[in-house]
């Protein structure tokens, strides 16, 4: 079972990224991979190690408390290894965990995947029982960039969030919204998360 891994990240895509440690390139899936970024320092990946009959993945996160978080949610039925990312996804993890403390099934179907029957059996599971990592979440302020800044980070963002299972219809009407604004590709993450969550 891995910990962690240190190393440089030496590729970013919509779905996943490469740490290159040790001479070896380990392919990793995030939440929001534009939260890291490609360069030669070294920087620490949290992970989570999840082995199927026919492949082994692994998962990272910036923070041991947002992966302890995907742990809880994929121990309940009905979530996966992908589904759990696009719920971490938002970038608002303790938003999370005060609607499953609340009981508010109409916040948690919003995402992807996640119906009424899922929603309940989060509550029931996990309930009472995330109020220890609660603390270990903040919400980060956007990086803006200069005006100048190409549009090829929001490209990267549409691309990511196609990959958390939002279908090109429902990114296709916050895409005009996030035009407007000056962000990097994980601002444009973030925002476009928050509108889908607001559009449902």
């Amino acid at each position: 079972m891995y910990d962690y891994i240190k190393g440089a990240v030496t590729r970013v895509t919509p779905e996943y990224v490469t740490v290159e440690q040790g001479g070896i390139g380990w392919l990793i899936y995030t939440p929001n991979p534009y939260v890291f970024h490609s360069s030669e320092e070294t920087q620490q990946v949290f992970i989570h190690q999840h082995i199927r009959e026919d492949a082994h993945f692994l998962f990272g996160f910036k923070s041991i408390e947002q992966r302890e978080l995907f742990r809880k949610l994929i121990s309940v039925s009905g979530i996966g290894p992908k589904g759990a990312l696009a719920i971490l996804a938002s970038g608002q993890p303790s938003h999370v965990i005060d609607a499953i403390e609340r009981e508010d099934e109409a916040f948690l179907t919003k995402f992807p995947g996640v119906g009424k029957k899922t929603a309940r059996q989060m509550i029931l599971d996990l309930k009472g029982k995330l109020k220890d990592l609660y603390e270990g979440f903040g919400d980060a302020p956007e990086r803006i960039l200069p005006e100048q800044q190409e549009r090829a980070e929001l490209e990267e963002a549409m691309l990511a969030l196609g990959a958390l299972g939002y279908s090109e219809r429902e990114i296709n009407k916050v895409k005009p919204q996030l035009a407007e604004m000056d962000l990097d590709t994980e601002g444009y993450m973030k925002q476009g998360l928050q509108l889908l969550l607001k559009k449902k």
